[in-house]
């Protein structure tokens, strides 16, 4: 399927789509399961990643078979990935000559399940902040991903149709979410061997197509063909 050459906004995950924060969650999950008597490795992974913080203690908490932990452990993973961050994180690659190519083509914005304050600490170190029309974090709405509050928020804070209107996504649960809202999803999964439910997938925001696409979107119906 081509990629639709007429939208009305374009919507970006933050984390370990446009910046490698990833690297600094593993890093701050592998100690606190360590802390607990556990390994950390591509299986545990695919259990956080994308989550809220509180759902991210939630799902800890029944893996440690420690019931009513979660907000705990929610608390003090926030605690660890502030200092893994603190030092900064790089974008990634393509991700800022895409957000300028789009920049000023069609409205921007980003929707992330991390929270606000990370969100901002994240797209300042990377290099990316000021680019985007909008930035909406789990902090403002009451059901974050996968639930489509979230990207339906986005969508009404640049004025635009969800049905018209492109995600993007890294992770399951970010997918659901846009899907759930009715966007186009193009997935850059963050995890290897991972496949999403999107409607296109590229190894990273510097594939080929996308940089002809960014030069070529504008605002409008969408459009593709089969």
């Amino acid at each position: 399927m081509d990629l639709p050459s007429h939208v009305d906004a374009v919507v970006f995950d933050c984390d370990g789509l446009l910046v490698d924060t990833e690297t600094s969650w593993t890093r701050a999950e592998t100690a606190l399961f360590a802390e607990h008597g556990h390994g950390f490795g591509l299986e545990q992974k695919r259990l956080l990643i994308g989550r809220t913080l509180e759902a991210a203690g939630e799902a800890m908490a029944t893996y440690f078979d420690q019931p009513g932990t979660g907000p705990a452990l929610a608390a003090h993973l926030e605690d660890l990935v502030a200092r893994e961050l603190a030092a900064g994180a790089d974008a990634l690659p393509g991700a800022r000559d895409l957000v300028v190519a789009l920049r000023g083509r069609v409205p921007i914005a980003v929707a992330s399940n991390s929270r606000r304050a990370f969100v901002d600490a994240a797209l300042t170190t990377a290099g990316l902040s000021g680019l985007f029309d909008h930035i909406f974090s789990a902090d403002d709405v009451d059901h974050p991903k996968p639930a489509p509050d979230l990207y339906r928020a986005a969508c009404a804070g640049l004025g635009a149709a969800p049905s018209r209107s492109v995600a993007f996504e890294d992770s399951g649960t970010g997918v659901a979410s846009a899907r759930a809202a009715g966007l186009y999803v193009i997935g850059v999964p963050s995890l290897p061997g991972t496949t999403l439910d999107v409607h296109r997938t590229f190894e990273t925001l510097a594939a080929a197509d996308l940089r002809t696409w960014s030069s070529r979107v504008s605002t409008g119906e969408v459009r593709t063909q089969p």
